[in-house]
């Protein structure tokens, strides 16, 4: 990662338009496949995909899975996207998702006590 590229924790979720089919599921295995080559840390947990990793690879990911399913015959798609950073601290890499559910659990578990 360079000394200018944020280290980046982003939530996306891709809408082809305009197929012949109301599933979206052989575009999203495109976009997967994609994505595992990306070398990015990612999981698909049922909508949208969390990704992570330097700003400039998510970003250029995110533009590859448009461009794939462009290329699957989708002729527009709509994104949203949640990309969040910060600097207060390191975030090992591969871990921004993880830490954030972790604490979430932890203030839970305090709930239980």
């Amino acid at each position: 990662m360079g000394d200018n590229d944020l280290y980046a924790v982003a939530d996306f979720c891709l809408i082809p338009i305009g197929t012949a089919n109301t599933s979206v599921a052989e575009e999203i295995a495109e976009c997967q496949r994609i994505l595992a080559q990306s070398g990015l840390k990612y999981k698909v947990p049922g909508y949208g995909t969390n990704i992570e990793g330097p700003w400039s690879k998510v970003s250029q990911a995110i533009h590859d899975c448009h461009a794939a399913v462009h290329g699957k015959g989708a002729q527009r798609i709509a994104t949203d996207i949640r990309i969040g950073t910060r600097i207060d601290r390191d975030i090992p890499t591969g871990e921004g998702n993880g830490l954030k559910v972790k604490r979430v659990e932890e203030i839970l578990q305090k709930d239980e006590a």
